[in-house]
């Protein structure tokens, strides 16, 4: 079988970890940092850059220069937004009084794909992981404080991941709520794995998971 011949700029000239030569190595190492990607996934996007249509890559460099100078955190609940307030904070047909805890901006989308749920969220921005330095002070803890003694809120329902720093993160919660009267705390039900991540859960599963939470 013909070997196919690389490019000139694809020989494998090892320097360290680095395959490729100059600025195909930078991309892939940038792409690589990206989550969710592995050192294949990086290569495969890179050389589909490469091969890309000069127009395509101008539309998604403007894309991101978009993403990072016209997208914000919501004010009051800290969801990705393009105005002070997300659209569900502005949504006066949402329940104040059922407020959804979760990690991240996407874990809203995760939730609302379920259509089960029609109060408002409070976004803490990760999660407990002493061990990478994020304690209470990094997250949104104060705020949430702030939201439900201003707000007129009977249920925090936590959402936040079935995984560890998840976990030690609800518990966190829970002990910081508990001494607010007249507060109910749940947690999702049983039907999400232990150890996986609320963004890639089912429909079915999450919205049974968000229909069955039980008091802690």
């Amino acid at each position: 079988m013909a070997e196919v011949a690389c490019p000139t700029w694809a020989t494998s000239a090892f320097r360290g970890n680095r395959l490729y030569e100059g600025v195909v190595q930078d991309l892939i190492d940038e792409l690589g940092r990206l989550p969710g990607i592995g050192p294949k996934g990086a290569q495969r996007i890179a050389f589909h850059l490469l091969a890309t249509d000069p127009a395509d890559i101008a539309r998604l460099q403007e894309i991101l220069g978009k993403v990072k100078e016209g997208v914000q955190f919501c004010e009051v609940c800290g969801n990705v937004s393009e105005q002070q307030r997300c659209r569900i904070c502005r949504d006066e047909r949402r329940d104040p009084g059922l407020l959804c805890v979760v990690e991240e901006p996407k874990d809203v989308l995760a939730v609302e794909r379920t259509r089960e749920f029609r109060g408002r969220y409070h976004v803490l921005g990760g999660a407990l992981d002493p061990l990478s330095g994020i304690g209470p002070d990094q997250l949104r803890m104060r705020e949430l404080l702030t939201r439900i003694g201003a707000e007129e809120v009977t249920e925090v329902i936590i959402a936040t991941d079935p995984n560890t720093e998840g976990e030690a993160t609800a518990t966190y919660l829970v002990r910081m709520l508990r001494d607010f009267p007249g507060l109910t705390v749940t947690r999702l039900a049983s039907g999400l794995p232990m150890g996986g991540d609320l963004e890639f859960a089912d429909e079915l599963t999450l919205g049974r998971a968000l229909s069955g939470r039980r008091a802690l």
